[in-house]
């Protein structure tokens, strides 16, 4: 069966946007007058210092946090809640236990809240269409703790793309995996898109990852986070891990960070780092 998303739309802009929550010790501000701007198929990464706000920024696309200040579209629409256009993918590969693997990829599908309702025979389809594609043809009978790590996350993926939705927004989906897996997935990763070109937002802590796989990187500063600057990665596609011995991409990964060195080094636990 070949299925095909038609990439139409997934275009993201986020306009001075300031995101806060309440605490006990006062309001915390994560974000503060980001301004960013995705094209429609468009793969960008996005790196900044361990807790400076990211992963908030990214959870308030989907439309989980809502926003102090700013706006964020999507395809010109201001958002005010998830919607089917968007899925996620986390660090955690969030599968149902109690779910044969087919099953969890097709769950979103079943939602009544989604307007994707179809028979079941259909659903079957788009699982074994996806599991194929992410390297899981024949797994689909299986259980979540039949598989490895590397392979719960590729029902993961599987699943944010099986939802038809035109951005698919990347929390670390790869943190919890080991380096070869993740070399190995990030590749793969980059096979389906080439295929689906939906839009991608990669929230990773990997610099290397994260020239590796995007057409653009975005440096966040240290929290309370914004844009610091965007580095176009000129590398050609498709790519391959050989690429990444290359001097242009030697240049590039360190470009990007002498860019967040500054902003890593902000932390007062390494005031006296010198770097």
């Amino acid at each position: 069966m070949s299925i095909q998303h038609a990439q139409e739309s997934g275009q993201v802009d986020v306009r001075d946007v300031t995101i806060s929550f309440p605490t006990t010790d006062g309001e915390f501000t994560a974000v503060r007058n980001a301004t960013l701007s995705v094209r429609a198929g468009e793969f960008l990464a996005v790196v900044g210092p361990s807790g400076c706000g990211k992963s908030t920024m990214l959870f308030a696309i989907d439309g989980l946090y809502p926003v102090k200040t700013g706006q964020i579209l999507v395809d010109g629409k201001a958002i005010d809640r998830p919607r089917p256009d968007r899925a996620m993918v986390f660090q955690e590969f969030g599968l149902l236990p109690w779910r044969t693997v087919a099953s969890n990829v097709i769950f979103p599908l079943e939602l009544k809240a989604t307007p994707r309702k179809m028979s079941k025979e259909k659903r079957n389809d788009i699982a074994d269409h996806y599991l194929k594609l992410v390297g899981l043809d024949g797994f689909g009978p299986r259980y979540p703790h039949q598989l490895s790590g590397g392979m719960k996350q590729r029902v993961g993926i599987a699943r944010a793309f099986a939802t038809g939705a035109d951005i698919l927004l990347m929390d670390e989906p790869f943190a919890a995996v080991d380096a070869q897996t993740r070399d190995i997935m990030g590749t793969e990763l980059l096979r389906i898109w080439n295929e689906e070109r939906k839009t991608i937002i990669f929230v990773t802590h990997s610099i290397e990852e994260a020239v590796y796989l995007a057409d653009r990187v975005a440096v966040m500063t240290a929290g309370p986070t914004r844009v610091k600057e965007i580095f176009d990665i000129p590398l050609g596609r498709p790519r391959s891990l050989e690429i990444r011995g290359s001097a242009e991409f030697a240049e590039l990964r360190q470009a990007v960070w002498e860019s967040l060195k500054a902003e890593v080094l902000k932390n007062p636990q390494f005031a006296d780092v010198k770097l």
